[in-house]
């Protein structure tokens, strides 16, 4: 729990003001002065389309739909039956009610009654108060029935959700949670009487709600589909609403960045920053510098140094199209400090008018092009592959150092073999135990020598130029060690393990004296220790000081920091099968941009093709190296944060990276300073300085520009759930190194309930009822999404959830882009074919709803995300499928767990291996299989990435989230 005062430090933004009792859309008396929307917004107009035959009908069942145009033109759904009092205890009627706090099981406490439910002031609602709060629809209730006969109501599931709308229409959803009478009698009632399918305890709902009525993320991610799939769309300044990231489509740059490369939370910024408080929601954007061009798009466009127009000297931006000409192309305006800069005469074009565009525009990338590259004219040493491999007593026995050695030989042969720049990269080989050993591959030498370095606390290296060779030239000589390598015979065997940073450490000091970037891999078997402690395995609980599990140690974070000013990424693959003791080695490798990749049963031909698909990826990856990333925003605004896998520096909008990769995110938060200008709009601009694989030293600009906006409903109107999902994601994972685990998911809850509450209060062009659900048109999936967030193992840790595992989730995630995010919190469940006999491959674009409903006993499904691969299989399925696809005829001997399908030579199995195999080449790491039957005790493996159903670790259904989101936000309006 929290202290007063320290809560009203950190959570300023959250602070709502309070109003006096009456109406309740009449705004509080600190935003009277606010625009909040058009007086006709505040008249709704109400249309009965049916005849009075059918309304008459309508009356008998609770199935009466209002229309009510709104004054941007489209129509929302209104189902007017329960007063706003209905709601409410008779005692706190015209009082703020704070909301309540939404139960979970296994939270780290017990199941509460619902007498004993804490509850949070609107004024902090971070702060726990100690007072009990009996909420007013649950006090007639029990959690597994009803406890008292009540009068009979109709049954609940009955209100239907229709989108309204043109294109670029933002009508509210509106769905309908109760009927008339107090809602605690008609949830009991409806739990009795509404016939539903059969489900699992695990997809019903705690309330009697029909998950099927709720808002689908899949219809959402259709409808964008629908829309924009395999079309163009023009990126313009002041562009609308872009496609979700879920949806393939073609970026057009007409002066600006492609949503892959900037997604900003809202494409309308409020122009008050009290306005921005108001809706509750982030202001900021998600940046992938290098995100990768689809299909069909022109490459970006690079332009040299010498020739590209310098940029405000005031400030340092890059030259774009939000600078403004003036004086006929004499000075610009630069809208990220608001000065003037003199163009050079050498890079002088009139234009078009006095303050018009320049001549030249469309001859120059920077003038015209949201995203553009500059190639400087300085060039850096190229960057170099260091391979260090354990030979210690442990690696010895393990017998894993022959396929090891014949995995990097194989990849290094094929690098050979290739033209172009891959084949000149340099590599060094080194091996090490309780020491080190280099090897000098010099290709004058008649064979490699090795240095063995004993004084391994002040590591010096000789200058050897031969340390690192061309891979042409030296390819004969790492042959010759890689063939010696399996047959070391152990010098010493140390039980206590050997520490991680000493092959960091003597792969950093080769790199730093040959002053070059490069890869550090690293083939660890023996076990691990804490780095900086040689004799403990204490771990994160070895400091005295108080601190969270997510927190490296500062050794950790200073040789981190070593690398990332080399441009050192460390990818650690751990080959030991026994689990990683009390340290955990992956905070260096990606801090700097790599990864840590564990092999249980290397000796496994599963774990076998997975370290040969990471190792491939990892050495072909482009990268960039040495990268500085710069975020440049209007002058009325400022970086307030960043989020993302790095070292925070001193300033939130300048972050230091080894390396990247294109799906490497970072999310920044933005906050305004002053009022912006409505006719300038916001523009944000992302300058990343990096250095390639072969030394060529380049600038990657991407600039957004935004309109802005006083009008509150325009906000709303533009934002989108997948884009706060992977921002929300980004702040919290980083956020667990200094805060309480429990405190961010009441922050998640509280963030979306007062989001909610105001667009309910504010936005909504017609009064609703209490039991009437309003979201935004593009917030429709956000519900969902938080709540996964929430019950995610990081946030919320399971019982089978260790804590390695957890921490790497955690990294693994932050490294994701918005794609590869929602994906992750909202996994794709894809119904595969039971035969090929005239059936169409399947397609990810035939997505089901994440919940234990969408499976059937004769059905076979895949679960599909970053992480994860299961193929769920149901107890009914044909023998005859069962044959064709795992050669089997008895469902009982399926195999269970991790597995490989056996290639068969029949069209389903051809089928379904090539569906696989096509969705393991667009994942970001390598995968297993798993098969899951129904009924068998792996089956909690997939119940984890059935989001929308309660989750073994306790987290709340969707349906029972998105309940109590709706009465807390229509409590916090009284």
């Amino acid at each position: 729990m929290m202290d007063v005062h320290r809560a009203n430090q950190i959570h300023t933004r959250f602070q709502v003001t309070t109003s006096p009792p009456g109406p309740i859309y009449n705004p509080p008396p600190s935003f009277q002065l606010l625009s909040l929307g058009s007086a006709s917004d505040q008249t709704p107009c109400y249309i009965n389309p049916q005849s009075n035959q059918s309304s008459q009908r309508d009356r008998s069942t609770p199935h009466n739909i209002i229309y009510s145009h709104n004054a941007d033109g489209s129509v929302q759904q209104i189902i007017p039956n329960a007063p706003v009092s209905s709601m409410i205890q008779p005692g706190r009627q015209g009082k703020n009610i704070p909301p309540c706090f939404l139960p979970s099981v296994n939270e780290g406490m017990q199941r509460c009654s619902p007498q004993q439910m804490p509850h949070y002031s609107p004024h902090s609602p971070h702060q726990a108060i100690s007072a009990a709060f009996q909420p007013p629809f649950m006090h007639q209730m029990s959690l597994n029935g009803p406890q008292s006969p009540v009068q009979k109501q109709p049954p609940f599931g009955s209100s239907s959700f229709t989108p309204c709308g043109g294109e670029g229409s933002s009508h509210p959803l509106a769905v309908q949670l109760t009927t008339t009478g107090t809602i605690s009698d008609f949830i009991t009632n409806a739990a009795q009487e509404r016939i539903i399918t059969p489900q699992s305890p695990i997809s019903e709902s705690r309330y009697g709600l029909d998950p099927e009525l709720l808002p689908s993320v899949v219809k959402v991610m259709e409808e964008d589909r629908a829309e924009w799939e395999g079309k163009v769309f023009v990126s313009e300044p002041f562009s609308r609403l872009p496609p979700l990231a879920t949806t393939s489509c073609i970026i057009e740059d007409n002066g600006n960045a492609s949503p892959f490369a900037i997604r900003s939370t809202c494409y309308c910024v409020p122009c008050e920053g009290q306005t921005a408080l108001l809706s509750r929601l982030p202001m900021g954007a998600l940046v992938t510098p290098l995100a990768k061009q689809n299909a069909g798009e022109k490459p970006l466009l690079v332009c040299n140094q010498s020739e590209c127009i310098i940029g405000c000297r005031c400030c340092g931006a890059s030259m774009c199209p939000a600078m403004d000409w003036q004086d006929c192309g004499q000075r610009f305006y630069c809208p990220f400090c608001g000065k003037l800069t003199e163009v050079p005469w050498q890079h002088y074009q009139p234009t078009k008018g006095v303050n018009g565009d320049r001549v030249d525009k469309d001859k120059r990338p920077e003038l015209s092009m949201g995203s553009y590259e500059i190639l400087n004219t300085q060039k850096d040493e190229p960057a170099a592959l260091v391979l260090a491999i354990d030979v210690s007593a442990t690696a010895l026995r393990q017998g894993h150092l022959e396929f090891v050695t014949q995995q990097i030989h194989t990849l290094l042969t094929s690098i050979n073999r290739e033209d172009g720049d891959a084949s000149d990269i340099r590599v060094g080989l080194m091996t090490y135990d309780s020491r080190i050993h280099l090897y000098d591959l010099s290709p004058v030498l008649t064979r490699p020598h090795m240095l063995v370095i004993t004084e391994t606390e002040d590591l010096q290296l000789p200058v050897r130029e031969g340390l690192l060779v061309s891979l042409k030239e030296c390819m004969d000589g790492i042959d010759s060690v890689l063939q010696l390598i399996p047959q070391f015979s152990p010098e010493s065997d140390d039980p206590t393990g050997v520490s991680m940073d000493l092959p960091v450490k003597a792969g950093l000091a080769v790199l730093q004296t040959l002053n070059c970037p490069g890869k550090l891999l690293i083939f660890h078997t023996a076990p691990l220790i804490e780095m900086g402690l040689k004799n403990t395995s204490s771990g994160f609980f070895g400091c005295h000081k108080p601190k969270s599990i997510f927190q490296p140690s500062e050794f950790a974070v200073s040789l981190a920091k070593e690398c990332i000013h080399q441009g050192c990424g460390v990818h650690l693959f751990v080959l030991s099968q026994q689990n990683v003791g009390g340290a955990w080695p992956g905070h260096v490798p990606y801090l700097t941009g790599g990864a840590l990749h564990k092999y249980s049963h290397l000796q496994g031909e599963l774990d076998r093709e997975r370290f040969s698909t990471d190792l491939k990826t990892i050495v072909e990856t482009d990268t960039g190296f040495k990268a500085e990333l710069r975020i440049f925003v209007s002058k009325d605004l400022r970086v307030s944060g960043s989020y993302g896998l790095f070292v925070p520096g001193p300033s939130p909008s300048q972050v230091a990276m080894a390396t990247l990769d294109e799906r490497t995110t970072v999310a920044v938060e933005l906050a305004h300073s002053r009022a912006l200008d409505e006719t300038r709009g916001a523009a944000i601009q992302a300058v990343l300085s990096y250095t390639t694989q072969n030394g060529d030293m380049r600038t990657r600009v991407h600039t957004l520009t935004l309109r802005c906006s006083r009008q509150l409903q325009d906000t709303f109107r533009l934002f989108q759930a997948q884009t706060l999902l992977t921002f929300y994601c980004k702040k919290m994972y980083c956020s667990v190194l200094e805060r309480p685990l429990q405190e961010l998911r009441e922050e998640l809850q509280t963030d979306v309930t007062e989001a909610l509450a105001s667009y309910r209060k504010h936005c909504c062009s017609a009064s609703v009822s209490a039991g009437q659900l309003v979201l935004p048109q593009y917030l429709r999936a956000l519900p969902v999404y938080i709540n996964s967030l929430r019950k995610s193992e990081v946030l919320l840790p399971g019982l089978r959830s260790s804590v390695h595992q957890r921490l790497q989730q955690r990294c693994q995630v932050l490294s994701m882009d918005t794609c590869s995010t929602t994906t992750h919190f909202y996994p794709h469940l894809l119904p595969l074919p039971l035969s090929a006999d005239g059936s169409n491959p399947p397609s990810p674009v035939d997505v089901l709803r994440c919940c234990s409903a969408s499976l059937e006993p004769r059905g076979l499904y895949l679960v599909h995300a970053p992480l994860t691969l299961l193929l769920w299989v149901g107890t009914q399925v044909p023998i005859r499928t069962l044959v064709e696809l795992f050669n089997t005829s008895c469902f009982s001997s399926l195999p269970s767990g991790e597995t490989k399908l056996p290639i068969l030579d029949n069209p389903l199995s051809v089928k379904i291996q090539s569906f696989i195999n096509t969705l393991n080449s667009k994942a970001p790491w390598a995968r297993k299989l798993w098969v899951v039957k129904q009924g068998d005790t792996c089956e909690e493996a997939l119940q984890r990435h059935l989001v929308e159903d309660k989750s073994p670790n306790g987290g709340a259904s969707y349906a029972d989230f998105l309940y109590h989101l709706h009465v807390n936000s229509v409590r916090m309006l009284q």
